[in-house]
């Protein structure tokens, strides 16, 4: 595969996600794509760990500021380019808020669609995860999220039609969806036995 530049560097792209969100949530939840990106990308697109990390990461950069669907991602293309990131590093930004606006370019790119797939599923596996007894995704299994996942009042926010919809861009089932981003997410769980932590 090609190699991808995103043109700026993760530390570079932490503080972007910082001067633009003041909510921990929102910084937790870019860590927590880009943790789950670069699990990904080791088996799918080795060469290219740190670019989709820092997809992951700055995913959601201007959701706090602009949250709609008519600028997300769109204002976020301005912050991106005034801070030297790549057009490639943009556009796969973009992609995962093009169901919502046409001006956004569909996922194309393996990691493109994952980042559709896991976008909305890695909050809904936060959400399940702190109402357990243990709070941790370590013990969190497949079954527990497909109950999660048919309970429409729960985390009602996250669109289970985007991540049925991100199982089949990336030619998955979805339980094999479920089950790689629980294994996505034990690989940075803070409880895990031998964590590190995603770079800061």
């Amino acid at each position: 595969m090609a190699t991808l530049e995103a043109g700026i560097g993760r530390d570079e792209a932490f503080a972007l996600l910082n001067q633009h969100n003041k909510d921990p949530f929102h910084i937790e939840h870019g860590q927590a794509v880009e943790g789950a990106l670069r699990y990904f990308a080791q088996e799918f697109d080795p060469e290219n760990v740190e670019f989709w990390g820092i997809v992951g990461l700055l995913h959601d950069l201007d959701w706090e500021e602009f949250p709609t669907p008519a600028d997300h991602t769109l204002r976020a293309a301005e912050m991106l380019r005034d801070a030297g990131a790549s057009e490639q590093l943009i556009r796969s930004i973009q992609t995962h808020n093009s169901d919502f606006n046409e001006a956004c370019p569909a996922p194309e790119l393996f990691m493109e669609k994952v980042l559709f797939a896991v976008d909305e599923l890695t909050g809904l596996i936060g959400a399940a995860v702190v109402m357990r007894p243990s709070k941790s995704v370590m013990d969190f299994e497949v079954k527990s999220l497909k109950k999660k996942f048919k309970d429409k009042r729960f985390a009602a926010g996250c669109s289970r039609d985007i991540i049925r919809k991100g199982a089949e861009l990336c030619g998955w089932e979805l339980d094999e969806l479920f089950d790689r981003t629980i294994q996505a997410m034990r690989s940075f769980a803070p409880d895990r036995d031998t964590f590190q932590p995603v770079a800061e």
